[in-house]
């Protein structure tokens, strides 16, 4: 993030009395990472703008910028004393990994998010702190106790009063358990009058085919909107050519008593995967596969798994159809859980030996730290290795030299150690939980009062770019830029 971030405003006027309001890009607009939209507003004759803030992401990859992760480095670049409400749309790190920071800096308003968020995001920073800040417990504790302390879960759409004349909604984007685009009404015009505008933040929207969760559902109206690109550039397969992708490489790799790294975020990708391979395994004597263990290496995603599980009744009517069947999707016979670290690091010595078909899941989903580097210095150099990659990989990451480098013999960097690739490098671009283009192109068209102008952020050059172009005709009448 740049200090002061990019930004471009619109005045309105109604009855002689003007509010303007700018939109100020403090992340997520050179890049994929970093979320974070300070949405400033100011009506004529008051003394002071106020703003709200959507977001407050880390970098990640060569999108950091900086030499490392310190703190000092990671500190709020921008002013926060006029920022009267956090709303954070989703907990990845990308959408939340500097709220710590931000509360430093002296943030001490309200943190919006859905009520599964307000559940998820504590253990989210938690787990953030532990891994790349400290392991002292009484500061992690002080951080987490002040975040609970400026929750506010709210029900999905339902417009809250934030500040006068500025009121925010939350409703459905299937990316993940909890995730929400934000719709901001800001009021203007004499007491009484009926004048507003919207404003959309779409944070991350999920795929329509995204197991587990319902797919998001267009807004009715907005009058700009500021849209996520990741893929603005391509489309995704459908869910049952995935399915039959993962039972395929299970195939092939348990041939010969492989093992299946899938490298995976500790929350959404985790969940969605157990999903899929609890219907493979349900199908198991069509597949023609064989017994099998099935390794979830992540204590996060434990906890997560069962908070999932907590909260059914925010899953789609499929995820309820199969609870009815009796069966439980991420809590099947054939998987295990691996806690500690001594499990862990006798887990990874043993798959490494023996012969026994094996599916591992586990963190980072960009193989950039995490249980998941550990499996790979140990497996990377065996040809009966399949890496699956079911998720964005950041240029920089080491999950993008795998990816890259991998099906040409080469090698990677993990740990500061060389490591040469003989494993079958894949990707199964189907898994994304972020909308494909056709999708976000869908978003839009299915508002029955469509935008007058749209931003595309959170996406690299060519995803936005693309995504520009078609969208600019679809909607001759809109301005669709790339702040």
């Amino acid at each position: 993030m740049t200090g002061g971030g990019r930004r471009a405003s619109l005045a309105m006027t109604l009855k002689g009395l003007t509010m303007h309001y700018d939109i100020i890009h403090h992340g997520a607009i050179d890049g994929v990472t970093g979320s974070c939209h300070e949405l400033a507003y100011h009506v004529a004759g008051a003394n002071a703008k106020r703003s709200l803030l959507i977001d407050c992401g880390l970098l990640q990859g060569n999108e950091q910028g900086r030499s490392g992760g310190a703190a000092e480095e990671l500190a709020i670049d921008f002013p926060v004393e006029h920022v009267k409400a956090l709303v954070a749309t989703h907990v990845h790190l990308d959408h939340v990994g500097r709220i710590p920071y931000l509360l430093a800096a002296g943030f001490n308003g309200p943190i919006y998010c859905s009520k599964p968020s307000a559940i998820l995001l504590p253990l989210v920073i938690e787990d953030a702190l532990k891994v790349g800040v400290t392991r002292n417990a009484k500061i992690i504790n002080s951080v987490v106790g002040r975040l609970k302390q400026l929750l506010v879960p709210l029900a999905y759409n339902e417009w809250q009063q934030v500040d006068d004349g500025v009121q925010i909604r939350l409703q459905r984007a299937g990316h993940i358990l909890g995730s929400a685009y934000v719709e901001v009404q800001l009021r203007y015009g004499k007491t009484g009058s009926k004048g507003n505008h919207r404003i959309t933040f779409s944070g991350d929207l999920g795929a329509p085919n995204t197991p587990l969760l319902p797919a998001p559902k267009s807004p009715y109206r907005s009058d700009c909107l500021v849209l996520e690109s990741t893929y603005g550039d391509r489309n995704h397969g459908d869910r049952r050519h995935r399915v039959e992708q993962l039972a395929a490489a299970l195939k092939r790799c348990f041939a010969d008593g492989g093992a299946v790294l899938i490298p995976a975020f500790s929350i959404g990708r985790t969940q969605e995967l157990l999903y899929e391979l609890e219907a493979v395994l349900q199908q198991r004597r069509q597949w023609q596969l064989p017994n099998l263990r099935v390794i979830v290496d992540s204590p996060l995603a434990a906890k997560f798994n069962d908070i999932y599980r907590l909260l059914e009744s925010y899953w789609d009517e499929e995820s309820h159809q199969r609870l009815r069947q009796g069966r439980h999707p991420l809590s099947f016979a054939e998987l295990i859980t691996v806690d500690n670290h001594e499990s862990h690091t006798q887990m990874v010595h043993q798959v490494a030996m023996d012969r026994i078909p094996t599916v591992v899941v586990a963190a980072s989903g960009m193989c950039a730290g995490g249980r998941m580097v550990n499996y790979l210095k140990a497996l990377l150099g065996d040809a009966r290795t399949d890496v699956l990659f079911v998720g964005y990989q950041a240029a920089g990451t080491p999950g993008r030299d795998i990816l890259e480098y991998g099906p040409k013999g080469g090698y990677v960097y993990l740990d500061g150690q060389r490591i040469h690739i003989k494993a079958q490098i894949r990707e199964l671009s189907g898994y994304s939980a972020h909308a494909g283009q056709q999708d976000l192109i869908n978003f839009v068209k299915r508002m029955r009062v469509k935008p007058k102008e749209i931003r595309l952020v959170h996406g690299e050059d060519r995803a936005k770019l693309a995504l520009q172009g078609l969208l600019e005709g679809e909607l001759p009448d809109a301005k669709v830029w790339v702040p």
